[in-house]
């Protein structure tokens, strides 16, 4: 039987992207979003690659409108199988720029929208013990940069949300799966309607990846959602790592680049639109796309992220080459009459530490 999920968020950028591989799959989607005119044009993208569309504008900001958008969703289509929260908004500005009810608004869209999608799912999931939440995080949940501070703390508090949801999950022994997925810098439309007030165009930091690379992933999380997040890029993996190694040489490396980094040399439009209290593909706008602007600077696939939804594979094969390794070296110093150091030791030296003479292999057998 066909799936039915539910993406927020679902009229550009990663949602789009990500609608579009659910239909191929024949899934019913149901697409979440304000901006009727990127809906409409989702619908159309999903229905001709298979599946099913059913738009429901919808702020996720609202809690009563998500749980009018999930009744609707099954009514049209049966129980929801899978939820994916992947609706935001941000501002790109220096703290003290950012008026207090645009950071609330952020917080309301990009952190709360999560969570009234999270309970519209789980009224729904729980009953019959099963069903998947994917939440779509973010790099900068993990390693917050300048000028995005409403955005990173939100996306911090996804994460800390949905860890104390998946224990409060598995102490219950629920069918129910929630797993996280953290996206790097992904090119969607989101840097030409993003309410901004640098000098330059907003631009995502390099490496950019394109949304089929997002899309791709957040799939994978849903078919295999017993893992508890995974990681898309390189530059999503190599920033966590950074931040536990050496969190403040990185806070003077971001101090330094950040700022530079997130806009282009080209000066903003002054009548650039602003998706914060409006969509910018309303009623009087234009359909988007899932792309953004910045095609020729975007990678289309990330080899160590499709590498590292295969953890057991991968481990497989570089414990087969270790090994293959080994009884080569085994083999060479057979053949020289060699003889090899101690495991863990340096020649000369025994496992023990006291100086002496490293004993042959016929000696340290077992």
């Amino acid at each position: 039987m066909s799936q039915t999920v539910v993406i927020t968020g679902a009229s550009a950028g990663i949602g789009r992207a990500t609608a579009r591989l659910f239909a191929e799959r024949g899934a019913n989607v149901v697409l979440l979003a304000r901006g009727t005119t990127g809906l409409d044009a989702t619908a159309a993208d999903v229905e001709a690659r298979g599946g099913r569309a059913l738009t429901v504008p919808t702020d996720v900001a609202d809690h009563a409108q998500v749980e009018s958008a999930a009744r609707a969703a099954e009514e049209a289509f049966g129980p929801i199988d899978i939820w994916v929260n992947n609706g935001f908004v941000s501002v790109f500005a220096p703290f003290t720029e950012i008026e207090p009810d645009e950071y609330r608004r952020v917080t309301d869209v990009t952190y709360l929208g999560f969570v009234h999608g999270t309970r519209a799912a789980l009224r729904r999931m729980l009953p019959r013990d099963r069903g998947t939440i994917v939440q779509v995080g973010s790099a900068l949940g993990e390693r917050s940069v300048p000028l995005q501070s409403a955005y990173c703390g939100a996306k911090h508090a996804i994460n800390g949300f949905t860890s104390a949801l998946r224990t409060e999950l598995l102490h219950q022994g629920s069918g129910v799966n929630v797993t996280l997925v953290k996206m790097p810098a992904v090119n969607t439309p989101q840097f030409s309607w993003v309410l901004s007030r640098l000098p330059g165009h907003p631009q995502p930091v390099a490496p950019i990846y394109q949304p089929e690379v997002a899309a791709r992933a957040i799939v994978h999380a849903a078919d295999h959602p017993r893992r508890k997040q995974y990681a898309v890029g390189a530059s999503t993996m190599a920033t966590v790592l950074a931040n536990k190694l050496a969190p403040a040489l990185l806070d003077r490396y971001l101090a330094r680049t950040g700022f530079d980094s997130q806009q282009t040399g080209e000066p903003a439009p002054a009548d650039r639109p602003s998706n914060l209290w409006e969509p910018a593909d309303g009623k009087d706008g234009h359909d988007y796309g899932a792309h953004g602007i910045f095609d020729e600077h975007s990678a289309a696939r990330s080899p160590l992220t499709t590498l590292a939804r295969h953890p057991a594979p991968v481990a497989g094969g570089l414990l087969g080459a270790a090994l293959g390794a080994a009884v080569l070296t085994r083999t060479a110093l057979r053949r020289r009459g060699g003889r090899q150091p101690l495991l863990g030791g340096r020649p000369g030296v025994s496992l023990h530490g006291v100086p002496g003479r490293v004993r042959s292999r016929r000696s340290d057998a077992v």
